[in-house]
C-alpha cells in the first residue's frame, strides 16, 4: 500500500560561482608569504671562516664578548672561535632574518683583524654603504729602508696628529700597519682619504695636504 504524504522540499545551498574571466582578460595574481633567510638557501646552513693574525689573537681575547653580543643576539649568526685552526667560524640559523647578515659579520669580524677598534667596526653592522679598502705603499710608489720609514712617519705625523686630521675631514678610519694602510668609510670618503694618503707618500708636505683635504671636505658638505 502506497503512502500518500506530500514531498518534502530539499534545501539546495547556493555555491558562490567563481567569477567569469572577460576575454583577453587576465587571473589575479596569487599572493604568497615571502620567504625566510633559510628558505632562501633550501636549507642549507652558510658559513664565512675569518682567519685570525698572530697579533691580533690577544686583542681578540679581550674584545671576544663585544663582537660576540652584536653577531649573535642582534644578527642572529652562530659564531665560535676555532682554537685548532685559529680562525673565527659564522654560520647561519634558522631564525636568521636577512641573509645578507652574514656576510656583514663576516666583514665586521675581518675589519678587527685588520687592526680597527670594535667601535668603529661595529658600523659596518648598521650601515649597508661602508667599505673596507686597503693598500700598500709600494702600490703607490716604491720606497726602501730609510725612504720607507721617513713615508710612513708622514703618513701619521708626530703623534698621530696627520692621521687623525685625514680621518676627521673625511669621516673615515685608518689603520696604517707597516706598509700597509687600512681605511674604513663610504665610497666618497674612501677616495679623498687616499689622495690625501698618496700625496704624502708622494712626498707632499703636510701643510700643503691639509690645504688640499680643507676644500675637498668642504665640496663633500656642500654636496650632503
Amino acid at each position: 500500500m502506497q503512502s500518500k504524504e506530500a514531498p518534502t522540499s530539499m534545501d539546495v545551498e547556493a555555491v558562490p560561482s567563481a567569477p567569469k574571466l572577460e576575454f583577453g582578460s587576465l587571473p589575479m595574481k596569487p599572493k604568497f608569504k615571502p620567504l625566510s633567510a633559510h628558505e632562501m638557501s633550501d636549507g642549507q646552513v652558510q658559513f664565512r671562516k675569518v682567519n685570525v693574525p698572530p697579533h691580533r689573537f690577544s686583542p681578540l681575547k679581550k674584545a671576544w664578548m663585544e663582537i660576540y653580543t652584536p653577531v649573535y643576539e642582534q644578527m642572529k649568526i652562530d659564531i665560535r672561535m676555532n682554537l685548532k685552526a685559529r680562525r673565527v667560524e659564522l654560520k647561519t640559523r634558522t631564525d636568521t632574518p636577512d641573509i645578507s647578515n652574514l656576510q656583514k659579520c663576516a666583514d665586521f669580524v675581518h675589519a678587527f683583524m685588520l687592526g680597527f677598534d670594535v667601535i668603529d667596526a661595529i658600523a659596518l653592522l648598521r650601515l649597508d654603504e661602508l667599505y673596507v679598502e686597503s693598500f700598500e705603499i709600494k702600490d703607490v710608489k716604491t720606497l726602501r729602508g730609510e725612504h720607507l720609514s721617513r713615508a710612513i712617519g708622514r703618513l701619521s705625523g708626530k703623534g698621530g696628529k696627520t692621521k687623525f686630521a685625514i680621518e676627521n675631514a673625511t669621516k673615515t678610519r685608518i689603520v696604517i700597519a707597516d706598509s700597509k694602510i687600512h681605511m674604513l668609510g663610504s665610497y666618497k670618503n674612501i677616495r679623498v682619504a687616499r689622495d690625501s694618503l698618496c700625496n704624502l707618500i708622494l712626498g707632499s708636505p703636510a701643510g700643503k695636504v691639509y690645504s688640499k683635504l680643507r676644500a675637498v671636505s668642504a665640496r663633500l658638505a656642500e654636496s650632503l
